[in-house]
């Protein structure tokens, strides 16, 4: 019985046992010659790009903050460029260790080398925490205003 090389690697039983057999895997030679590919701009659905984004987002059973980070598909805005809204520099950092890879696999799939992800760091209002028994009070007092007759008829003190 021969042998497989080195470079010529079966499939495994631990692979094909986890669900990884058959995955392919862009080198990150392949990875660099679609990312700097010109020259195919088929146009695609945001439908396409949803598909597409869920498929790869799928293959990332091992990382579940990458995949919590990805759950949203980014908005398609002109001339493709994918805009993908996050939730804090911690996320956007997580993104940039496979950008390269899901920007390849997205221009391969979607047969478009236009295709750019940029992320945006969303503002949201964050409310403020209540500690204190007068901070609670001043809350309670804003829903009902009548709370502030039952202090004054009991005799009640906050702070």
């Amino acid at each position: 019985m021969r042998r497989l090389s080195r470079q010529m690697k079966g499939p495994s039983i631990k692979d094909a046992l986890a669900g990884k057999l058959g995955e392919e895997k862009l080198s990150a030679k392949e990875q660099h010659e679609i990312y700097t590919r010109e020259g195919e701009t088929n146009d695609f659905t945001e439908e396409a790009l949803k598909v597409k984004w869920e498929e790869f987002v799928t293959r990332l059973n091992d990382r579940p903050n990458l995949q919590s980070t990805l759950r949203c598909v980014p908005l398609l805005e002109q001339d493709f460029k994918l805009v993908l809204e996050i939730d804090n520099s911690v996320q956007d950092d997580l993104i940039n260790t496979i950008k390269p890879e899901l920007v390849s696999w997205l221009r391969k799939e979607l047969k478009n080398s236009k295709v750019q992800l940029t992320t945006r760091i969303s503002e949201t209002e964050k409310e403020k925490i209540i500690y204190s028994d007068s901070e609670k009070y001043m809350e309670m007092l804003k829903k009902n205003p009548k709370l502030e007759l039952l202090k004054q008829k009991f005799k009640l003190d906050f702070e």
